[in-house]
Formats: structure tokens, C-alpha cells, sequence
């Protein structure tokens, strides 16, 4: 699909045509499940300082925590004893913990509870942390691109550049991970162009995962009066992309849940998603992990509703992306 028809079923007024596709695209590739993801948000510190987020360096009002490595492994082994059998670190760009300490979580987690799948989102880091933690147990890194227009993320992310983003993304493909990319639907100087120009760079680099929700403003950021992001433009982004990047794992956001308390779910799943993250972060330290306001916190039940909604079934196995034998070699970056 290039990019021209892809700026046309953007500016569509009618989308169920194109909804319709990727939801029998991701039905002929993962047939009616719907992949769980435990998630655990061990720390809301940040180095960052991104125009958007509410995790920023400069938010001063922000309560700020670290969990123990104790206290990780107790979350994860909710995980496990939930039944689900992918766990997701997330943090903020907090170095304080050092390549050595997330080593020992990794390990001690691949010990506790065989055959669960790690993915880590922890931002940027050295090149060679990336090595450490593959070779520790890591299975998947999600790593956002954001968007694929330089300047604007230049312009969101002070820096930092769209350039290392990519350098960083085709090493993690190297060392074996499956990888995570998408984008943000809706930012503050964002056109349609820069959005079909994300969707070509997933068709391009071909993820493991991928994953586009709407922009969603905090109240302790530059950009706070920002208008949201549209739900009926996130869904389109999200078939797009599942028909671009057929074989990729897919969730929905808790971003557009959030936009959508009632729907939002159901919706994600019907434009092509597979996955959905429950929330396993404790109490009350979930409530400081504000990327944006009002953040919902997704649970069981919630999946429940949304798969009977959507005539799909919850499945807890590790729900690795099916690539093709031999693919990975195909899909191999340059410096």
C-alpha cells in the first residue's frame, strides 16, 4: 500500500470498509484470540524531558517512585499466578537501574517462572545494555518511533534525535529481540502526511509488535492545552497498520481505552488488534505512572466484556508473533 491510498483512507469519512479487512486480517493470522500481557511500571522516573509526557524530568509535581527488585519480582510472580504468561518492565529513562541490576532481575524472573516471555520497555539505553539483557532473557523491546517526521520529534523531544531512535531500533533487531515500534496518533503538529509516513516505516521495518494510540494530554506539560487525539483517526491507524505489518502483534492501548472507557477495547480489537496489557502495577504507585491524565486501569474484567463484545477469546500462552522461518534475515538493519 503506498502512500497516496494510504493519505486517502485517512482523509476517509467512511472507515468500516477498512476495519472490516484488518479484523479479517488479524483473524486469519491469530485466529480469535486475544493475546494478555501482564504489565508492571516499576519506576516513573525519566530523564527525558518530552514536550508530552507527564513522566518528564521537568514535572516537579509529579510523586515519583522506584520499585525494589523484591517488590518487581513479587509483581511479576502475580503475573504468573494470574496465568498470564508475558510480562511487560516498563519505566520511564531511569539509569539508576544499572545495566547489572536489570541483569538480575532478568535472570532471577527466567529462574522464578519458566517459560515466561519478558518484554522491556525502558527507553533509550547504551547499546550495549541491549546485548546485556538479551543475553539475560530478554525476549521483545518496545521502543516507539513516536513519529517518523524528524522535526517534530525533534521539535517533542528535546535531545534527542529520530536518527539514533532508528539506529537504536535496527540494533535491537540484531541482537534477536522481537521488537516493538508505532507511533502517537494526534500530536500537536502532526499532519496526515506525517502519519501515512509513519505507517510506510512500519510496512518498511516490519515489527514483531506494533502499536499506535491517541495522543492524550497532562496537565503538567508544555503542551496541556493541546487538544486530545481523535479515536475514529486511531482506529484507522491501527487497521492501516495491521494490514501493513500483518504478522505483528497488535494491542490496544491503554491510551484509547482511556479516550473510550466504555468502547474503546472493543473498538482496538475490531480495527485489527490482538493483544490487550493488564495492569499488575501495586497500588498506589499505578497512580503515579501518568504518562497522560485520567489513565485507566485495565483489568480482567474489562478484557472479559471487551472479547465476549468482540467474538474473540483470551488467551494467556506467551503469543509470540508468528514471523516466517527465515524472515529475520530478511528484515536485518543497517547501521
Amino acid at each position: 500500500m503506498e502512500k497516496p491510498e494510504l493519505l486517502e483512507w485517512l482523509e476517509a469519512v467512511e472507515a468500516a470498509p477498512l476495519l472490516a479487512r484488518a479484523e479479517a486480517r488479524v483473524r486469519a493470522v491469530f485466529g480469535d484470540r486475544i493475546f494478555i500481557r501482564g504489565i508492571v511500571e516499576f519506576s516513573n522516573h525519566c530523564a527525558r524531558n518530552c514536550f508530552y509526557c507527564g513522566l518528564r524530568a521537568g514535572n516537579r509535581d509529579l510523586v515519583r517512585y522506584r520499585m525494589s527488585p523484591d517488590e518487581i519480582l513479587e509483581s511479576a510472580g502475580r503475573v504468573w499466578t494470574a496465568g498470564v504468561r508475558t510480562l511487560v518492565l516498563q519505566s520511564g529513562d531511569d539509569l539508576h537501574y544499572s545495566r547489572e541490576a536489570i541483569c538480575r532481575l532478568l535472570k532471577a524472573v527466567k529462574e522464578r517462572f519458566p517459560g515466561m516471555a519478558v518484554t522491556l520497555s525502558l527507553g533509550e539505553r547504551d547499546p550495549e545494555d541491549y546485548r546485556a539483557f538479551r543475553d539475560c532473557g530478554a525476549d521483545r523491546y518496545l521502543l516507539k518511533f513516536e513519529t517518523s517526521n524528524p522535526a517534530l520529534y525533534r521539535s517533542l523531544h528535546p535531545g534527542q534525535s529520530l536518527e539514533h531512535r532508528f539506529f537504536l531500533l535496527k540494533h535491537l533487531r540484531r541482537l534477536g529481540y522481537q521488537v516493538g515500534i508505532g507511533g502517537i496518533v494526534g500530536l500537536p503538529g502532526q499532519s496526515l502526511k506525517d502519519l501515512a509516513e509513519d505507517l510506510r516505516t512500519v510496512g518498511d521495518f516490519q515489527p514483531e509488535m506494533v502499536s499506535f494510540g491517541p495522543y492524550l494530554t497532562h496537565h503538567q506539560t508544555p503542551l496541556a492545552e493541546a487538544p486530545n487525539g481523535s479515536e475514529a483517526l486511531t482506529l484507522k491507524m491501527m487497521a492501516l497498520a495491521r494490514l501493513l505489518a500483518g504478522r505483528a502483534n497488535m494491542p490496544v492501548t491503554t491510551a484509547l481505552a482511556t479516550l473510550d472507557p466504555s468502547d474503546g477495547l472493543t473498538r482496538g480489537l475490531r480495527a485489527g488488534a490482538n493483544v490487550i496489557m493488564v495492569n499488575f502495577t501495586p497500588e498506589p504507585r499505578r497512580f503515579n505512572y501518568t504518562i497522560y491524565d485520567h489513565k485507566l486501569r485495565v483489568d480482567f474484567e474489562q478484557v472479559r466484556i471487551a472479547a465476549a463484545r468482540a467474538g474473540r477469546t483470551v488467551s494467556m500462552e506467551r503469543g509470540d508473533a508468528p514471523i516466517k522461518e527465515g524472515k529475520e534475515k530478511e528484515r536485518q538493519g543497517e547501521d
